[in-house]
């Protein structure tokens, strides 16, 4: 299955409060990493020092980068319709509907999957399911976690895995059937549509 993995790193943990200050979407083709969509963002906002000991980015690594409203239009360009996979999908995907829908711009079309719940059935008994863990069990290359592409780049070999080990004869399942498996109904992002802007008459 071809399909998006992709990752943010934020200011915070409140969607629509807090700022997004990096952005990477990796294109799995066959298997294997097609390409790489990476960027870090101007929050337009000071870094706070929690947030900079998790991810490692600083004020002085985003500023002067692009800002989310130039960034989210080529992402969409990017990602089209393919499937999108990521860790703990909610936490990232709220940041970014929050961006679009203030920003007005057109969203990535693909059905969202979530690798957080499917490894929790596919491989149960683990003592977390942070993707660090997931990735040590599975004796995956690993790199720096808490940085976008790195923690998107983990998130798809988990994924690949995790879909190899539920294959049947070597056929990996339906789409369908991997929605079901992250025991929620198919996510999508929202449809957001640009609205024309009321003329001022003064």
């Amino acid at each position: 299955m071809d399909f998006i993995a992709f990752d943010i790193e934020t200011t915070g943990t409140v969607a629509g409060v807090d700022r997004i200050v990096e952005i990477c979407a990796v294109k799995f083709i066959s298997g294997t990493v097609d390409s790489v969509y990476s960027t870090l963002i101007d929050p337009q906002r000071s870094i706070p020092p929690g947030a900079s000991a998790v991810n490692g980015i600083s004020d002085e690594m985003v500023r002067g980068k692009p800002l989310i409203d130039e960034i989210l239009p080529s992402l969409t360009e990017f990602a089209g319709s393919y499937p999108l996979v990521a860790h703990n999908a909610p936490f990232d995907t709220q940041f970014l509907i929050a961006d679009f829908q203030r920003h007005e711009i057109s969203t990535p079309a693909g059905v969202i999957l979530d690798t957080l719940p499917m490894a929790r059935k596919v491989l149960p008994g683990l003592a977390n399911y942070k993707l660090s863990t997931i990735v040590q069990y599975l004796k995956l290359q690993a790199g720096q976690f808490h940085r976008a592409e790195q923690d998107a780049v983990s998130c798809g070999q988990v994924f690949l895995e995790l879909v190899k080990r539920i294959s049947v004869g070597g056929q990996a399942p339906q789409l369908m059937h991997l929605v079901a498996l992250t025991g929620k109904p198919e996510g999508r992002f929202p449809l957001v549509e640009r609205q024309p802007k009321q003329l001022s008459l003064i």
